[in-house]
């Protein structure tokens, strides 16, 4: 079994382990995709009142609150730093959602899957080495361009250009915006408590902090 103390970047006699989990790693990320689970449980209806009158105002935009369901991917994979990580994250967060009951049913789970994939596909492109900010936001719309292409083809099929571009859009910027940008605080706002001391994502901002 792997060493709990060991540095999460180099392994044995010098070689790269970036690919390698470790039991808290998955401790970690399970505590992490379930508590997001629960905000997921939450947004599922509180988001009601908001869509509703964004979907008025145009058609399409209801989708700006679909970050709200794409944060946990990206949040768990900045923390963890692991191949697969983003996938997992946003996988457990909606078996969460769906065994707590919601309206989507089982179809939470396709749905988790396709934006976990979203925002690992992004972590993968840069070879699990790059967590700035950028690649954060990056990740976030990417995931909410997995998520508008999915719900159009599952709850909008045949819907006009016009709905479809908007719809794809917002989703962009929700995702973006409150999975990529807020999940990258949310990681500085975690290791400046000290509760990441045992991941690299923990020491490269406590690195940065003595920098300064």
């Amino acid at each position: 079994m792997t060493d709990h103390s060991e540095p999460d970047v180099v392994g044995d006699r010098g070689r790269p382990r970036v690919y390698r989990w470790r039991v808290v790693d998955i401790v970690v990320a399970s505590v992490l995709a379930v508590a997001a689970g629960l905000v997921f449980v939450l947004w599922n209806i509180a988001s009601n009142p908001l869509t509703a009158p964004l979907s008025a105002l145009l058609p399409g935009l209801q989708a700006l609150a679909g970050g709200g369901w794409l944060f946990a991917g990206v949040l768990v994979g900045l923390v963890i730093r692991k191949p697969g990580a983003a996938l997992y994250g946003e996988l457990v967060a909606a078996t969460v959602s769906a065994l707590v009951g919601n309206q989507w049913g089982v179809l939470t789970l396709e749905c988790g899957l396709v934006q976990g994939l979203g925002a690992e596909l992004v972590f993968a492109v840069f070879l699990y080495r790059v967590w700035n900010l950028p690649v954060a936001v990056l990740a976030g719309a990417t995931a909410g361009l997995a998520m508008a292409l999915n719900d159009l083809v599952l709850w909008y099929p045949g819907a006009a250009m016009a709905f479809a571009a908007t719809y794809t859009v917002a989703g962009i910027v929700s995702g973006a915006l409150l999975a990529g940008v807020l999940s990258w605080f949310a990681v500085r706002g975690l290791a400046k408590t000290g509760a990441l001391s045992r991941f690299a994502s923990g020491r490269a901002v406590a690195s940065s902090d003595v920098a300064r």
